[in-house]
């Protein structure tokens, strides 16, 4: 009866480490992937001086409009903003500008043209409801564009740093209670 009793122990604390041994290469894993591709994306982003901004005016470039220029076929929201004493045209964020410079905003669905221009226009009452919002500039300040929201700005680096952080510390838990517990059940088997 001992003897089935330790053995089904060992089985489990093998099971419990090689599960903490995962959770720890799983996290290992993903700081790799972290500091790769999203670290510097938030080292590139210039975009850091967060500042008020106040509305100016707002128009909808239908395609019509952008006829004879190399733009997508989709309805464009172009927002100006006076932002730190300047004027300056706003981006929603930092693909929004490297996508196409003439746009603010893109909608998130491009298939379907009406689809598209009902979010733009809710986008744009939305920017006429609220006149004054925060927005953030680069620190230059002869760059006459700002952003509505930062893709890369801490709490996205520390929101995706939480996750492995957490399955590093739980690997790390377990294996060290396993460990405790070996060492602890060698001392009592010696008494």
């Amino acid at each position: 009866m001992v003897k089935k009793l330790v053995m089904a122990q060992k089985r489990g604390e093998t099971r419990a480490l090689c599960l903490g041994v995962a959770m720890v290469v799983c996290a290992v894993i993903t700081y790799y992937v972290l500091v790769t591709t999203l670290l510097p994306l938030y080292q590139k982003s210039v975009w850091t001086q967060e500042s008020k901004c106040h509305l100016i005016e707002t128009n909808i470039r239908d395609q019509e409009e952008l006829k004879g220029k190399k733009v997508p076929q989709y309805p464009c929201l172009w927002v100006n903003v006076s932002a730190a004493g300047r004027w300056a045209v706003l981006y929603h964020t930092e693909d929004t500008r490297d996508q196409n410079q003439q746009c603010s905003y893109i909608p998130g669905s491009l298939d379907n043209y009406q689809t598209a221009r009902v979010d733009v226009e809710k986008v744009r009452a939305n920017f006429h409801e609220q006149q004054v919002f925060y927005c953030f500039s680069a620190p230059p300040g002869n760059e006459t564009s700002v952003l509505f929201r930062r893709l890369y700005g801490p709490q996205t680096l520390l929101f995706s740093l939480f996750w492995p952080t957490f399955l590093l510390t739980g690997g790390l838990l377990i294996i060290a209670m396993v460990k405790s517990n070996q060492y602890l059940s060698i001392l009592a088997a010696q008494k």
